[in-house]
C-alpha cells in the first residue's frame, strides 16, 4: 500500500520502522501513553482485524485481540493451517479476499517476502506481527518501556546481547531513530545482518543516534542504561539448538555482566525466556528486571498502531 499522507499514519502498513521517521514514532509513543492511562474507547467501533498466524504466540495474539476489544472492535484469529493460504491459495489472492472483509491484517510469518507480498496486494493496512527480519511491534514496546523507565530516549545506551536476530534488527533501527546509543553484542557468525546494520547507521546519522556491533559483551555493557536479550534458539531453529548453546554460552546475561553496567541499569527480554540459558533467574526475576512491564506494553503500543492506521475520531 502507498502512504496516504506525510502528516498522518492513516492507511499505512507497518512492516518495518525504516518506513517511518522520528515524528511518526513520537506520535505513536504519545498515543500509547494516552491509551495506557485511558484504555477503553470506541475509536475502532465496527472495525475488524484479521490476524494470520503461521507461528504460535502468546503476547502477539492476546495483546492484539484484547486491544481491538478495548477500542470497540473485533479480532479474528486465522491460523494458517485453517485457512486456504495453508492449502496453496496464493498470498495475493488471500490479500485481496481479506481486504473485502476486514479493516486491517496482522501477519505473523517466517518470511518477510511473504509479508511484503501480502501488503503489496492488500488494499488495507498490513501490520508485521513478526517475520524473519523484523519485529516492529516488539521494538515499539521496548522503546516505550525504556521511555517509562528513564524518562527520555535521546542519549540512552541500550545494549542487546546474543543472537543478532529480528528482535535485534528492529531494536537497532528504532533506537537509532530516537537518538539513542545502541550496541549489539554477538559472537562471530551470529551478528545482526550487515545490511540492516548499515541501514540503522544511516538512520542514526539522521537522528543523532549511534549504532555499533561488538563481539565482547563485557565491553559492550560498559555504561549501559538498558541490557536486552532474547532466546538463543528461536522457533524454526530447533535443529541448531545444541550448536547455538555452545556458540552463545559466553553471552549469558548474569549478575557479573549486570555489575559492569550502570548501577541503575534495567533488564529487558521480549519473552518467552529460558532461565539459566540466555539469562539467569537472578537477573530476570531480580530488581533490575522490567520484563513484565515490557510485555504489558505490547498491548498499549499495538493499540496506538491500530488506532493510527484504521481508527476514527474518539466518540
Amino acid at each position: 500500500m502507498m502512504t496516504t499522507s506525510n502528516h498522518t499514519l492513516k492507511g499505512r502498513d507497518v512492516l518495518t520502522w525504516l518506513d517511518f521517521n522520528q515524528t511518526d514514532v513520537s506520535q505513536l509513543l504519545a498515543q500509547a501513553q494516552n491509551l495506557k492511562e485511558n484504555p477503553h474507547n470506541t475509536t475502532l467501533s465496527g472495525k475488524t482485524l484479521g490476524m494470520i498466524f503461521e507461528k504460535s504466540s502468546t503476547r502477539t495474539r492476546v495483546s492484539f485481540e484484547v486491544g481491538m476489544v478495548q477500542m470497540g472492535g473485533h479480532a479474528l484469529y486465522l491460523n494458517s493451517r485453517d485457512i486456504q493460504i495453508g492449502r496453496g491459495e496464493t498470498i495475493a489472492d488471500t490479500a485481496q479476499v481479506l481486504s473485502g472483509y476486514v479493516d486491517a491484517i496482522m501477519y505473523r510469518t517466517s518470511s518477510h517476502e511473504k509479508l511484503a507480498e501480502l501488503a503489496e496486494h492488500a488494499s488495507i493496512p498490513v501490520i508485521n506481527g513478526l517475520c524473519d527480519i523484523y519485529h516492529p511491534c516488539q521494538a515499539l514496546a521496548d522503546i516505550f518501556t525504556i521511555l517509562e523507565l528513564k524518562g527520555r530516549l535521546c542519549g540512552v545506551k541500550v545494549v542487546y546481547i546474543g543472537d543478532g536476530n529480528n528482535v535485534a534488527h528492529s531494536l537497532m533501527i528504532l533506537s537509532a531513530m530516537m537518538g539513542m546509543e545502541v550496541v549489539a553484542a554477538s559472537p562471530k557468525g551470529y551478528e545482526p545482518d550487515p545490511a540492516i546494520v548499515e541501514k540503522a547507521n544511516q538512520v542514526a546519522e539522521e537522528n543523532n543516534g549511534s549504532v555499533k556491533v561488538e563481539n565482547d559483551p563485557a565491553i559492550a555493557v560498559q555504561g549501559a542504561d538498558v541490557i536486552y536479550t532474547d532466546v538463543w534458539t528461536s522457533m524454526g531453529q530447533e535443529e541448531e539448538a545444541e550448536e547455538r548453546l555452545t556458540a552463545l554460552a559466553d553471552y549469558q546475561v548474569n549478575d557479573t555482566l549486570l555489575n559492569i553496567a550502570k548501577d541503575d541499569v534495567h533488564f529487558l527480554h521480549c519473552l518467552p525466556a529460558h532461565r539459566e540459558e540466555e539469562v539467569t533467574a537472578s537477573v530476570i526475576d531480580g530488581p533490575h528486571s522490567a520484563v513484565f512491564q515490557q510485555a504489558e506494553n505490547r498491548l498499549h503500543v499495538q493499540k496506538a498502531i491500530l488506532q493510527s492506521v484504521i481508527g476514527k475520531p474518539n466518540s
